[in-house]
């Protein structure tokens, strides 16, 4: 068809459209499969209106609100550090389960449904009372280049997934754990099966812990840097079954974690902690970089093996071919007496206790 025909049928539908009455929608602007939110506009108005394998994507600005997605294959997209979601108002009566609770964006199925195949992409999430990212129920979550700051509990937490890649994201300045991956935060019980989580390319700093892994099983945690928290990395197991671990810590850098962290209920003063393992069987420490980790509390120390609280022991546990050097009290610490078949070998360090590790 020739071009003068094609702008005529365009004009005639124009004119046909007005004379009916029909209006653009003042909404966030939608393509097929596409939703585009800019400043003034609700993010949540956007997810609210997608359907499976929709992307939404976020303008540069500041966005007052939480967003709750239960829609799988959902992909929201900001501008990296120009798009910011950040809390709304306290007193909105309209507040969804997410700001209700405290998180930024939350990513929320069911035992019985899971939400598949969320991605989150390039924006930031601060000042939330809890999370800035929140997934329960989850398979195949990708969270990607977010920057996660200033929130009074864990920058980008999960519990109850699978198969989650948390990658090259930034994680700073939060109350707990900069990233957090658990079997669940309000129930007893056995580690669970991650299908294979990954943590690749991260930097977490100046928060309590960079990276937790709470009875949790098969994850990979790999080429993350942690500098400036009062613990790089915890790994925690209870006297649950199974017991945690089966995971891999390897190729991370663990640099200077010397902020100073009060007591809690659940753990005594911690700082200057490179890798913690507490309660944990069958996880392999290779190849990590962990440097002047130094501190004077029960958990200080390049590589600490602990006790767990409740008894826990630590079991076949490796911890080969990193460069642990300038921790202290001890570049590499066995704490867990009662501990079987865990194994230091390989490693580059000048300190352990017990001596002879080196």
């Amino acid at each position: 068809m020739r071009k003068r025909h094609i702008t005529s049928l365009v004009s005639i539908a124009a004119a046909s459209a007005v004379g009916l009455g029909v209006v653009a929608p003042s909404g966030p602007a939608a393509a097929a499969g596409g939703h585009v939110v800019r400043p003034g506009q609700s993010i949540q108005a956007a997810v609210d209106a997608a359907q499976p394998g929709d992307t939404i994507v976020v303008r540069p600005g500041t966005y007052r609100e939480s967003v709750l997605i239960t829609t799988p294959g959902l992909t929201l997209r900001g501008s990296g550090g120009r798009t910011v979601i950040r809390p709304g108002a306290s007193e909105d009566r309209t507040q969804n389960a997410c700001a209700k609770a405290g998180n930024g964006i939350c990513v929320l199925g069911t035992a019985q449904d899971t939400v598949d195949d969320v991605s989150i992409r390039s924006l930031t999430v601060s000042g939330f009372t809890r999370s800035g990212i929140w997934a329960s129920w989850t398979d195949g979550l990708e969270v990607r280049s977010v920057t996660a700051a200033s929130n009074g509990v864990w920058g980008i937490a999960q519990q109850r997934s699978t198969r989650s890649d948390l990658r090259h994201n930034t994680a700073r300045s939060n109350g707990d754990a900069g990233i957090f991956v658990a079997n669940s935060v309000d129930e007893e019980g056995g580690a669970t099966d991650t299908g294979g989580t990954r943590v690749r390319g991260n930097t977490l700093t100046d928060n309590r812990i960079g990276f937790t892994a709470r009875r949790v099983r098969n994850l990979m945690v790999k080429h993350n840097t942690f500098t400036a928290n009062c613990s790089g990395v915890f790994v925690v197991g209870d006297e649950g079954t199974p017991q945690a671990g089966a995971m891999t810590v390897r190729s991370n850098r663990i640099i200077g974690n010397n902020k100073f962290c009060a007591a809690t209920e659940r753990l005594p003063a911690i700082q200057g902690s490179g890798i913690v393992l507490t309660g944990t069987e069958s996880t392999e420490v290779r190849s990590n970089v962990i440097r002047d980790n130094v501190g004077a509390t029960p958990l200080s120390g390049g590589v600490v093996l602990f006790k767990s609280f409740v008894g826990a022991k630590n079991t076949d546990n490796t911890i080969s071919d990193n460069t642990v050097l300038g921790n202290q009290p001890a570049d590499l610490a066995d704490q867990d007496t009662a501990g079987t078949g865990n194994r230091f070998t390989g490693n580059v360090c000048t300190t352990s206790a017990p001596a002879g590790m080196c």
